[in-house]
């Protein structure tokens, strides 16, 4: 995924290391590369809540950081039905 935008690190290497990002794990250089980058980057930093939604809801729902593949994937599926549907009520 690019946003189109230059920006010193490449979007795809930022959504790759959101994982840690949001588990606080990354080394504190990475970790100022990817906050810069998602005040920067929209379509990134929407990615960035949305995946940080999906582990809150994971850990709410089984009370723990890991849920089983195709939970995470319907939940995500779901959460991206939505924010398609409001993105568009909000440009109608």
């Amino acid at each position: 995924m690019s946003c189109g935008e230059p920006h010193d690190t490449d979007c795809g290497e930022i959504l790759q290391r959101v994982y840690v990002f949001i588990d606080n794990e990354l080394e504190d250089a990475s970790t100022e590369d990817i906050r810069r980058h998602l005040e920067e980057c929209a379509p990134c930093l929407d990615e960035y809540d949305l995946e940080r939604c999906v582990k809150k809801l994971v850990h709410r729902s089984c009370g723990s950081d890991h849920a089983p593949d195709a939970l995470r994937q319907k939940i995500l599926l779901r959460l991206t039905q939505i924010q398609i549907d409001t993105t568009v009520t909000r440009t109608d």
